[in-house]
């Protein structure tokens, strides 16, 4: 029997008796054999590894000496000149073809391999007893005594398989309890590699899982300043992750709510009922069984209802109907979203709508994931063991769907489609309603409801009415609505009008199905209006967001605001449109294909570019009242009339800003075609005149409206509105890519950068923004260039990078040329900050004083809150406390009055910071505790860290000094993710700080 030792020293056994090998060359040659796995290898390969460019000439006889002894030891019994069986000649070299488990590396691939199984087979302790024993026949460094092998690339990749091999064993034992097993091989684990950050957490967790916390604690500080030293950065989040588990001696359980913030009230997203509901008791009782049937095991089966059936029958009625009956069932709220999955246009992806539901629920937008998958789990999370009302009204597809199911516990999920969603039927057992048309009997309910006795009066004229309707409740109020609008004229005349636009429309619309009644329905009260409110009726089918006001729909018309506003009122007396609120309206997705349908002669790219200019000329508009210092940075468009004060202003903005990114969607929608189109021309021309208009790209109103609306709205929505940012300037840079205009497409990159930066992504906001310098510079742009280095040294100054300043100071230089204050002072802001340490608070407080004043010399309140804010936290190093608190308040009252949601949480936590070191600590808990709230609502990861460190100190001071390391530890946590190396620091100084408070004896 043969045994070959290659993992650690080389040894070689026969029949039990070890036996040498002989010189290190020989040792060479056979693990080289070995690491080929059976595979021929050359006589040539051999030399090259062994000498490489200094192989002696008779190198070549060398190895067939050494071939020649190995053959001897292997098969001592081979007669002479016999071949040889386990050591052949293959070509011009050799192959070792041992039997299965004579070589140790063979059979450590082989238990890997079979913990790999009993992975798949779900039985952790088979996992972890064939991992001990493939770990167990490691004796040292592969090839330990062959120096020629010990740079191989297979060797060095067998170390990485039993690092991975006990990154795995390590992993399943702590989740098995028996931490004490595997300390020892952590221990020589991270003493070999002490920069590699999971070995040394997984040090960290077993020395915690065996009541070692002292050591744990001093692994870690170890490790960071292993990192500190050796490469200049901090720990990574696993590191992070498994200190935090350290100081949390007591962990909260996974459903309840992290530290600093506090579980989320209930909410109530369903829309109103409709009006005049009727019928459907036989669908209201079977949504009431399905809500009390359980669940049995967190199973989905009970917790997905569907109603579906063909557009207008009623299916979001019926579904808000039910809900707000239902709604005592869900204590912890009750959310509504209509996915538009049957608008070609803007249908809501899985990624948005999860979004959209998880700051419904209270989280944090910094704590929203960005890819889908863990979106996905993230929400089940929140919803797990919560008795929740999901609506998700109008799904286009199971797919679209599937990731918003809420996860295991009482919440239900009912969801509204034209689909039947088969698959969540035949996966899930979804309980499933298929809704029908409305029964004659509910039908004629619900006419007379809406129209009065004359239902009574003409019974056969109602029953042939309601036929014409399909019996569909959309069609039926629509023709309701005519009907009451002519009191005068007979049921019957009606329904012999509409029989003949049936008729005329049949040749166009054959088949005879409901969609072609209803169509019937629509054309006819269609037909019955006013030349000016019909030409409104189409238009407003072009518009792409979900709601629109008298402005938007006058701009789409071409009329004056008084006639639109009329003939709204008329359009939903007809139940045309519907007024959301006063002002504001909705159309019924059919009835906006319909009109969209109608509107093909009316040149709608015209009206969509009139609704663009109000659009582009309202915000600006609103921008310039509520930040007019930086109207010049702003692009110049046609200012629309502007508003009575601020509020206005920002009620309109806020109203509009769903149907604002919309637009800008289907204008880069839009302009991508056009792009694509003229490049497809230009492949194909046959003449120089097509070409060169090819050439000229899109027609230039569909890419700069999504660029002008971000660069306008950039100073507004940067005040808390980040996920709305994204989105719009994500727009903005995919049609500037299209434009042919640096200059644009640098601005595209630099706000993209700077909303990254806003919410802690600092890597992608540095890529961004390097880009945005050197497009802007090479265009001669010096201003805008100035602004995105400016934007890079905020985030170089986050990173820890020594040139942040030197990209400030460049920045202010271009400023200066130019005579431009504004951006001086928006420099000096961020100089200050920078300079905000230590041996340069009197630089940063001259920087940041000048820049008060200059904003306020240019009339830009929010700046000058800015710059106070950051004043204020400057004296409240410098011991000013007084001045540090005129300075913070001041702060807070502009910021406030502004509507500048993030400014004024700024601020308030540098105020609570100032009054926890004057030993106001109820006031500076109560401050800093609401700042954090803000901060983390709007995703502001930065302000969030400062402003948990800020609390910690605070709670330090007045004793509670765990809560203090929770703070400091939720700071921790987030900085770095972010990478932010000033509030790590100052966490981990926290703690420390706390920890050490804890262990003085009380006075």
């Amino acid at each position: 029997m043969l045994v070959i030792q290659v993992l650690g020293p080389t040894r070689f056994w026969r029949d039990g008796s070890e036996v040498g090998l002989g010189p290190p060359v020989r040792r060479a040659v056979l693990g080289l054999l070995v690491l080929a796995g059976g595979r021929p290898v050359s006589r040539s390969r051999i030399v090259d590894v062994l000498w490489g460019e200094h192989a002696p000439p008779s190198a070549t006889n060398v190895i067939q000496t050494h071939v020649k002894h190995l053959r001897r030891l292997l098969e001592p019994d081979r007669r002479a000149y016999a071949p040889s069986r386990l050591l052949p000649s293959v070509g011009a070299g050799y192959a070792l073809r041992v039997p299965d488990g004579v070589v140790d590396l063979d059979r450590f691939r082989g238990l890997l391999s079979a913990a790999a199984q009993a992975e798949v087979r779900d039985d952790p302790q088979g996992v972890a007893t064939h991992l001990a024993d493939a770990l167990d026949m490691w004796h040292g460094p592969p090839f330990a005594d062959v120096p020629a092998l010990t740079g191989h690339p297979t060797v060095r990749s067998l170390l990485d398989e039993r690092r991975r091999a006990l990154a795995r064993y390590a992993d399943v034992m702590l989740a098995l309890g028996r931490a004490e097993r595997i300390l020892p091989l952590l221990d020589e684990e991270t003493a070999a590699h002490p920069l590699d950050e999971a070995t040394q957490a997984r040090l960290i967790r077993a020395q915690h899982a065996l009541g070692r916390r002292v050591e744990a604690l001093a692994a870690y500080d170890v490790a960071r300043r292993h990192l500190a030293d050796e490469l200049g950065v901090g720990p990574g989040p696993d590191l992070v992750a498994a200190y935090l588990r350290v100081l949390d001696e007591a962990p909260a359980p996974p459903s309840a709510p992290p530290a600093g913030r506090a579980a989320p009230a209930p909410v109530n997203q369903l829309p109103a009922q409709v009006a005049d509901f009727t019928g459907r008791a036989v669908e209201l009782a079977s949504l009431d069984g399905w809500a009390a049937a359980g669940a049995p095991d967190g199973a989905a089966a009970a917790r997905i209802g569907i109603v579906c059936g063909t557009a207008g029958v009623g299916k979001t009625a019926l579904a808000v109907r039910w809900a707000h009956h239902a709604r005592d069932r869900f204590p912890d709220g009750l959310l509504h979203l209509d996915l538009r999955g049957f608008d070609p246009r803007c249908p809501v992806p899985p990624g948005t709508a999860l979004g959209h539901l998880l700051e419904s629920l209270g989280v944090p937008a910094a704590e929203i994931p960005d890819d889908l998958d863990r979106r996905a789990t993230r929400y089940r999370a929140e919803t797990t063991g919560r008795g929740l009302l999901v609506l998700l009204d109008n799904a286009a597809s199971v797919d679209q769907v599937r990731p918003l199911i809420p996860g295991s516990g009482p919440s239900r999920v009912l969801i509204t489609s034209r689909d039947s969603l088969a698959g969540l039927v035949a996966l899930h057992g979804a309980h499933r309603i298929v809704l029908d048309l409305l029964a004659e009997q509910e039908a004629l309910t619900l006419l007379r409801s809406l129209v009065g006795t004359r239902v009574d009066r003409e019974p056969a004229s109602a029953a042939a009415l309601a036929r014409q309707c399909a019996y569909l409740p959309l069609a039926l109020r629509v023709a309701a609505e005519l009907a009451a609008f002519r009191p005068a004229e007979t049921l019957a005349g009606l329904v012999g009008e509409l029989a003949d636009q049936r008729r005329r429309l049949r040749s166009l619309d054959p088949g005879g199905d409901v969609r072609s009644a209803v169509r019937v329905v629509f054309s006819w009260s269609y037909r019955q209006l006013p030349p000016p409110a019909a030409l409104l009726f189409r238009r407003l089918g072009l518009h792409p967001g979900p709601s629109f006001d008298v402005g938007a729909a006058a701009a789409l018309a071409a009329a004056e605001r008084a006639d639109t506003a009329r003939h709204l009122d008329l359009l939903a007396r007809k139940h045309l449109v519907r007024a959301e609120r006063p002002g504001r309206y909705v159309m019924h997705d059919l009835l906006r294909a319909y009109a969209a349908g109608l509107a093909a002669p009316d040149n709608p790219d015209a009206a969509l570019h009139r609704l663009h200019a109000h659009l582009l000329g309202t915000t600006a508009v609103a921008v310039d009242q509520l930040y007019p210092a930086d109207r010049a940075h702003r692009p110049a468009v046609d200012r629309a009339p502007g508003f009575p004060d601020p509020t206005a202003a920002r009620a309109w903005l806020d109203a509009e800003l769903p149907g604002l990114v919309a637009t800008a969607t289907a204008a880069t929608v839009a302009t991508t075609a056009a792009t694509a189109t003229t490049a497809t021309t230009a492949a194909t021309a046959t003449t120089a005149t097509t070409a060169a208009t090819a050439a000229a790209g899109p027609e230039p109103g569909w890419h700069r409206y999504p660029i002008d609306l971000a660069a306008t709205l950039y100073r507004h929505l940067e005040g808390g509105r980040h996920a709305d940012a994204e989105a719009l300037h994500g727009c903005a840079l995919e049609a500037a890519r299209h434009c042919g205009d640096p200059a644009r497409y640098g601005g595209a990159l630099t706000n993209v950068g700077a909303v990254h930066r806003l919410r802690g992504r600092y890597e992608l906001a540095e890529a961004y923004l390097s880009e945005a310098v050197v497009v802007l510079g090479g265009c001669g742009d010096q201003l805008a260039a100035a602004r995105a280095l400016s934007n890079l040294g905020i985030v170089h100054e986050r990173l820890g990078r020594r040139d942040a300043a030197d990209r400030q100071r460049a920045a202010l230089a271009a400023y200066r040329r130019a005579a431009d204050r504004y951006g001086e002072a928006s420099v000096l802001v961020n100089l200050g900050n920078a300079n905000n340490r230590p041996g340069r608070l009197g630089q940063a407080y001259d920087q940041l004083s000048r820049s008060a004043v200059l904003f306020r010399e240019t009339g830009a309140p929010v700046g000058e809150a800015t710059a106070l804010a950051n004043l204020g936290d400057v004296c409240a190093s410098l011991g000013r406390h007084d001045e540090a608190a005129g300075h913070l308040a001041a702060a807070r009252d502009i910021f406030h009055a502004a509507g500048h949601v993030y400014g004024e949480a700024v601020a308030l936590s540098n105020l609570g910071r100032m009054r926890g070191i004057r030993g106001d600590h109820a006031r500076a808990v109560e401050d800093l505790t609401e700042s954090i709230r803000v901060l983390r609502s709007i995703g502001h990861a930065y302000g969030e860290a400062s402003a948990l460190n800020n609390l910690g100190e605070v709670l330090t001071a007045m004793g509670r000094t765990a809560d203090a390391v929770t703070r400091h530890a939720a700071a921790l946590s987030i900085a770095t993710a972010t990478g932010d190396r000033d509030e790590q620091e100052r966490a981990h100084e926290g703690i420390v700080r706390a920890q050490r408070a804890a262990l003085r004896p009380a006075r």
